[in-house]
C-alpha cells in the first residue's frame, strides 16, 4: 500500500543521510525522557521497540528507562550509526538493533510495553504498522507518537548569531532538485500524510494523552552543523544530487558565509508534542 497516492517507499528514501544525522538534526526538547517517564511510569523494566528508529537518537535516550531496547530500521546507515551510539552511551548489552521495515513486522522481536514512533510513522503503511504494533504491545502497553511542535515560532532574537536562513538554503534546493518535494526515488507533490488519530482510533487504540515539552532553549551551530542538517533530510539527501552535490555545497556554504561571516548561527530548540495511546489492559 502507498503512504500517499503515487508514491511508494524505496530504499533510497535515506540513503547516504546516516552520517549527518546526529551532527546536523535539532535535539529534542530537554525533558521528554522524565516526561515520558513519569507518564508511562517507567522503571528501568520493560521493553520499548522504537519503530523507525534512525541513528538511535530517541530509543538511546530512553535506554535507562527500559530493561531491553529495540531499535528497527530499513536503512543499514542508520544502525550502524546507531550501534556506535549504543558503544558510546554504553548500553550495547541491553540494546539491539534490526534492520527491517515497519510492514515486515513483528519480525520475531516479541512483545513490549512502549512503542515510539518519532517523526517516523508517517513513512509507513500505517493502517498495517498500527494493527500489527497492538498485537506486539503487552495489554496496558503504549503507542507514542512524537515530533517537534509545529505550531510555535522560534526567534532567535536576543541571541548572539543570525538565524539559519531556512528558507533560502530550501530555495536553493529547489534550484537543483526541481519545486516538487523529492522522496527517494519518488516524489512527494503533497508532502507526507497526516491524521495520526484517524488510523490509531481505527487500529482500537485508545487515546490519545497529548502532551508538550517545552523548547526553546538556545542553541550555537556552525556551518558544518547547518550542512549536516540539509543532507540529513530526505527531501535533500546527498545521493540525490549526483555529479552536483559538491556544487550544491558549495553553494550552501557561500549562502552561510554571506548570512554570518563568522560561520555561527543562532537556533533555539523546538518543543516536542508528545500523542500517548493505550492498549487496554484487558486486552490480550
Amino acid at each position: 500500500m502507498a503512504v500517499v497516492d503515487g508514491w511508494e517507499w524505496d530504499d533510497t528514501l535515506f540513503s547516504g543521510t546516516a552520517p549527518y544525522y546526529r551532527r546536523g538534526r535539532l535535539p529534542y526538547a530537554p525533558g521528554l525522557a522524565d516526561m515520558l517517564a513519569e507518564v508511562l511510569r517507567l522503571d528501568g523494566r520493560g521493553r520499548l521497540i522504537d519503530v523507525g528508529c534512525g541513528p538511535g537518537t530517541l530509543a538511546l535516550s530512553l535506554a535507562h528507562l527500559f530493561a531491553e531496547i529495540v531499535g528497527v530500521d530499513p536503512d543499514s546507515g542508520m544502525l550502524s550509526e546507531a550501534g556506535r551510539g549504543a558503544a558510546e552511551a554504553g548500553v550495547s548489552g541491553k540494546s539491539r538493533w534490526v534492520r527491517v521495515r515497519a510492514e515486515d513486522l513483528p519480525a520475531g522481536l516479541g512483545t513490549f510495553t512502549v512503542a515510539t514512533f518519532a517523526q517516523s510513522f508517517h513513512w509507513m503503511d500505517r493502517d498495517l504498522v498500527a494493527a500489527t504494533i497492538r498485537d506486539m504491545l503487552v495489554p496496558g502497553g503504549a503507542f507514542v507518537h512524537i515530533s517537534d511542535l509545529k505550531t510555535e515560532r522560534r526567534s532567535v532574537d536576543g541571541l548572539p548569531y543570525p538565524a539559519v536562513p531556512h528558507a533560502a538554503m530550501d530555495e536553493l534546493v529547489r534550484h537543483y532538485l526541481g519545486p516538487v518535494r523529492r522522496a527517494g526515488r519518488g516524489v512527494l507533490p503533497q508532502g507526507t500524510p497526516g491524521g495520526e488519530a484517524a488510523v490509531l482510533t481505527r487500529a482500537g487504540f485508545s487515546g490519545p494523552r497529548r502532551h508538550v515539552v517545552p523548547g526553546g532553549q538556545a542553541l550555537e551551530r556552525t556551518s558544518d552543523d547547518v550542512v549536516a542538517g540539509v543532507f540529513s533530510m530526505s527531501f535533500s539527501a546527498p545521493h540525490l544530487f549526483g555529479a552536483r552535490r559538491a556544487a550544491f555545497e558549495s553553494d550552501v556554504r557561500l549562502l552561510l558565509r554571506e548570512v554570518s561571516p563568522s560561520g555561527r548561527f543562532s537556533e533555539r530548540i523546538p518543543g516536542t508534542e508528545v500523542f500517548v495511546w493505550g492498549k487496554n489492559p484487558a486486552e490480550p
